[in-house]
């Protein structure tokens, strides 16, 4: 039961489950990338991954300069990927999301991140 109590907190916060939705529409982000789509300071944006990463929802590898973040696709519990294929279907047509997904093809590291 732990394990589910940890994903649904996880996902009952809205800038959570946006970082989800974003990385279902694009395969690795970096802090920068999610801070500017979210509009949120640094160490908030932080604060929601280590919370999603603990959730087994996301996962990150380091390159080089640059921490990515994206699905945990290599495991982690039913739960979690369960929820991970039901976001899939959910709130795609909600106005915060089809916008996050207007937007975010414009979104580059190399811009932003300097």
């Amino acid at each position: 039961m732990k394990n589910f109590i940890k994903v649904m907190k996880a996902l009952s916060e809205p800038n959570r489950v946006k970082i989800i939705k974003m990385l279902q529409q694009r395969e690795n982000m970096c802090v920068c990338e999610l801070r500017t789509m979210l509009k949120l300071a640094q160490p908030t944006v932080s604060k929601h991954l280590k919370i999603l990463e603990e959730a087994e929802l996301i996962a990150f590898e380091k390159d080089k300069l640059w921490v990515n973040y994206r699905l945990n696709s290599r495991g982690g519990s039913i739960y979690s990927a369960a929820m991970l294929t039901q976001l899939g279907q959910w709130l795609n047509e909600t106005p915060e999301i089809t916008e996050i997904y207007r937007l975010l093809p414009d979104i580059d590291r190399k811009d932003i991140c300097n």
